[in-house]
Order: structure tokens, then sequence, then C-alpha cells
């Protein structure tokens, strides 16, 4: 019988990041002046609800920074809703650019939004381009889906 061969001992792997802490005082991730707090914090707290698609828009764009995913699924509109989100851990969202948007007011029942998200992953620049529908779900903006490329 020959005698086990001692291996070097297995280093863990590191632990998954969580997205980076956005404080009340900092500036609010979707790209407004005003400071999280007072801008898509007041949404993710449920002080506010969005008034139009485009402010829901930012503040779902600002749950994915700061990993508040209880509030995308809240948003989002029951048909197409999955059943839980699992956000990439080493992901960190960077900058939105909002390209366009239709209806989506006070005076619309539904509203598009054309944005692109700005993300960095594992120290490589992205960005996510998407084209999504938005409806008002008793009296509030949801976000139903992502429109085909055209």
């Amino acid at each position: 019988m020959s005698k086990p061969k001692n291996k070097p001992p297995k280093r863990p792997s590191p632990a998954p990041r969580r997205p980076a802490a956005v404080t009340p005082d900092a500036p609010c991730p979707c790209g407004r002046a005003e400071s999280y707090r007072d801008c898509c914090g007041a949404f993710h707290q449920g002080r506010a609800t969005a008034p139009t698609a485009e402010r829901l828009m930012r503040s779902r764009y600002s749950a994915f920074a700061v990993g508040d995913t209880g509030y995308l699924l809240r948003t989002w509109h029951p048909t197409t809703r999955p059943a839980a989100l699992d956000l990439e851990p080493a992901q960190r969202w960077t900058g939105l650019e909002i390209l366009g948007t239709t209806g989506g007011t006070a005076f619309h029942a539904e509203g598009t939004v054309e944005f692109r998200a700005h993300f960095s992953l594992h120290g490589h620049a992205d960005s996510q381009y998407e084209h999504s529908r938005f409806v008002r779900e008793s009296g509030e903006w949801v976000y139903l889906d992502a429109l085909p490329p055209a």
C-alpha cells in the first residue's frame, strides 16, 4: 500500500462581492442630481412611487446598483415577473443613459424607455441596451418587458 501524498491545502474561493454600498447622501446611481435618499431611495423604501415610466426605469437601474431585488420584483408586472432574481455579485453598475421615451407620463397608461446601462464585470466594462415597456398597474408604473430589437 502506498503512502498518501501530501497535497498543498486548497485555497478557499473568494467570497462573492456584493454591490458597493450607496449611502443615503451619496449621488443617486440613476444619474440625477439628487442624493440617493431624495431620489431613488424614496422609491426603494416605499416613501414614494415613481411618477413616470422614466423615473421607474431609473429607480430600477438604481435597484440593480444597490442590489435591491425586492424592489425589482415589486415593480415588475405580475404576468412577466420571475419567481426570484439572482444578481451577479461581481457586477458593478457604472452609469445610465436614457436614449428616448414615449408616453409614460401621468397622462398615459403605458410608455417606453430606451436606455443603455453601463457596468463592469470582473474588470471588463460593458453595457446593456434595452427598449423597455412600462404599464400602469393599480395606478402605479411597473416594468412589463423589453421590446424586440428593431
